[in-house]
C-alpha cells in the first residue's frame, strides 16, 4: 500500500452545497434560505430559545426542585466612605443609616463594606462587616459591634475506627436489635409440658377399662329401685 492508495471512509466527505446555480441545481432562487425575513439576511443569527419576543418555552413551563435562594441571607451594602458625614465619636446603627437614606429597600440587614477611606472615629453597629471595613474602623480607634451575631456551629466529632461510616446506635449487619433473654433479665423458656400431658392421657385410658367380671361392650346393670325383702319375723 502506498500513499496514493489511502482514501477516506465512504460517507466521511461530502460535496460542497453550491448555491445560486439555477433552478435545475435544486438550490436556486432563495438558495435554501426560504422566503424573505430575518433568517434570509446575511449575518443574521437568532439565539437558542428565542421565540420572537413571546414568552419562551423555558419560562412557560413550571419549575420543580429545591432552590436555596429563598433562604439566602441578604444585606444592604453601605461603604465606609458614606460614614464620613457622621461626627467624630458618633454611634452609627442600622436605624441611623435608614434615617439618612444610606440603607434603603425591603432588606433589613445592613453590611458595612470597606470601599473608600474613613476619616472619623465611629462606633458602628451593623449585621455584618467585611474584613477590610473592620480593619479600617478599628485602625482609627472605632469599634465594630454585630447586632445579631449568628450562633456558632456545634463541632462535629468524627468517628474513628471500625464502623466510622455507620450511624451510632445501629447494630452490625446480621445482628438482631432485640436483646437476648439473659441480657434482658427474663427467665429462660419454661420446661416442656409434654411428659405431664402424656401421663394424664395414660391415666385416662386405665380408668376407661371395664371392671373385672364385666363383659366388654355390655352396659353395667342398673341398681333396682325396689326395696329389699324384709327378713321374716321370729315367733315368740
Amino acid at each position: 500500500m502506498r500513499l496514493h492508495d489511502l482514501k477516506p471512509r465512504p460517507g466521511a466527505k461530502h460535496r460542497r452545497k453550491r448555491l445560486g446555480q439555477g433552478e435545475s441545481s435544486g438550490h436556486g432562487k432563495t438558495s435554501g434560505r426560504g422566503g424573505k425575513g430575518q433568517t434570509a439576511r446575511s449575518g443574521s443569527s437568532i439565539r437558542i430559545g428565542f421565540e420572537g419576543g413571546q414568552m419562551p418555552l423555558i419560562r412557560r413551563i413550571p419549575k420543580r426542585g429545591f432552590n436555596n435562594s429563598r433562604f439566602a441571607i441578604r444585606y444592604v451594602p453601605v461603604n465606609l466612605e458614606a460614614l464620613n458625614r457622621f461626627e467624630d465619636g458618633a454611634t452609627v446603627d442600622a436605624a441611623t443609616l435608614r434615617t439618612l437614606g444610606l440603607a434603603n429597600g425591603p432588606v433589613t440587614r445592613v453590611k458595612i463594606l470597606g470601599d473608600g477611606e474613613l476619616t472619623r472615629k465611629l462606633s458602628v453597629r451593623a449585621h455584618a462587616f467585611s474584613a477590610s471595613a473592620r480593619a479600617k474602623i478599628e485602625k482609627l480607634g472605632g469599634t465594630c459591634q454585630l447586632i445579631d451575631p449568628p450562633p456558632a456551629p456545634a463541632p462535629v466529632a468524627k468517628p474513628a475506627g471500625k464502623g466510622a461510616g455507620k450511624p451510632p446506635g445501629k447494630p452490625a449487619d446480621g445482628a438482631s436489635d432485640k436483646p437476648s433473654d439473659k441480657q434482658a433479665g427474663k427467665p429462660s423458656a419454661k420446661p416442656s409440658d409434654k411428659p405431664a400431658k402424656q401421663a394424664g392421657k395414660a391415666a385416662g385410658k386405665v380408668a376407661d377399662k371395664p371392671a373385672d367380671g364385666e363383659q366388654a361392650g355390655k352396659p353395667a346393670e342398673k341398681p333396682s329401685d325396689k326395696p329389699a325383702d324384709k327378713a321374716p319375723e321370729k315367733s315368740a
